[in-house]
């Protein structure tokens, strides 16, 4: 903050920090939801969710603390490119934890993806009903 900051300054600078520091909180949770949960469904959630929250606050911190206009559009580039791809490699992660039986079966509340991976063993068509 500049000695001779406005009013839109100071608030501009607050927001900014609010945003870092709870950005910081949501991604340090997600670090120690990976270390801290039992099983690697419940790390897959802690792995996607409050980091891409986390990453969009720490993001939108730097976009307002830049001032300017050309920062915001490579910034959401970023953040959609994080939004695409953690929920699609959770899901990668899950479906091979799943083919391999690392995951937790009986902790399950509705197995949708058993017919489908047993068809698949058995040579048919996986998506046929």
């Amino acid at each position: 903050m500049s000695p001779d900051a406005t009013g839109i300054d100071l608030v501009i600078d607050v927001v900014t920090a609010v945003f870092l520091i709870v950005g910081a909180l949501m991604s340090l949770a997600a670090a120690i939801g990976l270390l801290r949960f039992p099983d690697l469904m419940s790390r897959m959630h802690a792995a996607t969710k409050p980091q891409v929250l986390g990453l969009f606050l720490m993001l939108s911190a730097i976009g307002l603390q830049m001032r300017t206009g050309w920062v915001w559009p490579v910034l959401l580039v970023a953040w959609i490119f994080q939004l695409l791809t953690a929920p699609v490699s959770a899901h990668m992660v899950g479906r091979s934890a799943y083919r391999t039986k690392h995951g937790h079966r009986e902790k399950l509340t509705k197995d949708e993806l058993e017919a489908v991976v047993q068809r698949a063993a058995a040579g048919q068509d996986p998506l046929e009903p």
